[in-house]
């Protein structure tokens, strides 16, 4: 199998650092109440709140702020808040997918035109570049959950449609409805999972060079900060060596 994206391997471990912390944690908690909201305050009887509750804790989100998340949807809040996806081309006609959750459509989609613009890219219609992209669910799981064929194996008996694995890790990938039930099979047989979540797939990556990647990584940077948006996806991925230097 090819392995899993050098760009969202970078990523994983840049959403890690202490200066973003407190902004994600932010944005994670935003999932957790609205996703309480839209169903059981339970995570046992609500998936997407499960799924959100488990990133949080991937994250090392504070369990109280987990809770308190989950309380304000009990106080009706998440009540304003739409989920809206953006779709456009950054640099070098990289496809970007966006998805956000705003109070304000109007300044979430200024926003998120002036990043496109000011970085190269051009902001495009819903769907004109989610063709491009499979929604499904991913699961992840670390090197030491057993070697490819281990996973491998585990994944297809768990009903996953396909394994990705490397020296980071293993993803594991899967019907967007499937998601639960896999995951929870997979727990029987690999343990518990650093992850699991739905995700834009890019169906092909682009080798980018580093002068684009540069550029690419500002776009992504940009909108990543606004508290608007949750994820972002682009169909790019690394060389070693234009990722090293990234590094």
């Amino acid at each position: 199998m090819a392995g899993h994206s050098k760009w969202a391997n970078i990523q994983h471990r840049k959403g890690r650092q202490d200066k973003l912390r407190a902004k994600l944690f932010s944005k994670l908690a935003k999932e957790i109440t609205v996703a309480a909201k839209m169903g059981d305050p339970d995570p046992e009887k609500n998936p997407r709140l499960r799924l959100a509750v488990k990133a949080a804790r991937a994250a090392s989100c504070p369990r109280d702020v987990i809770d308190r998340a989950i309380r304000k949807s009990l106080g009706g809040e998440g009540d304003d808040y739409a989920e809206v996806r953006y779709e456009g081309y950054g640099p070098n006609g990289i496809a970007v997918i966006v998805e956000t959750m705003t109070d304000n459509l109007n300044r979430t989609a200024s926003n998120v035109r002036s990043y496109f613009t000011k970085n190269g890219g051009n902001l495009g219609t819903t769907g004109s570049v989610s063709f491009m992209f499979d929604r499904v669910g991913e699961i992840t799981y670390p090197p030491e959950a057993g070697d490819a064929d281990t996973v491998m194996m585990a994944a297809l008996e768990a009903g996953a449609d396909d394994v990705e694995s490397d020296g980071d890790g293993h993803w594991i990938y899967c019907a967007p409805d499937a998601l639960s039930d896999v995951s929870e099979a997979l727990e029987a047989s690999l343990g518990e999972s650093t992850e699991s979540k739905l995700v834009w797939r890019p169906q092909n990556r682009t080798n980018v060079d580093y002068d684009t990647a540069v550029k690419l990584m500002r776009l992504i940077d940009t909108l990543e900060e606004d508290d608007d948006v949750q994820t972002v996806t682009a169909n790019f991925d690394l060389p070693e060596d234009v990722a090293a230097r990234l590094q």
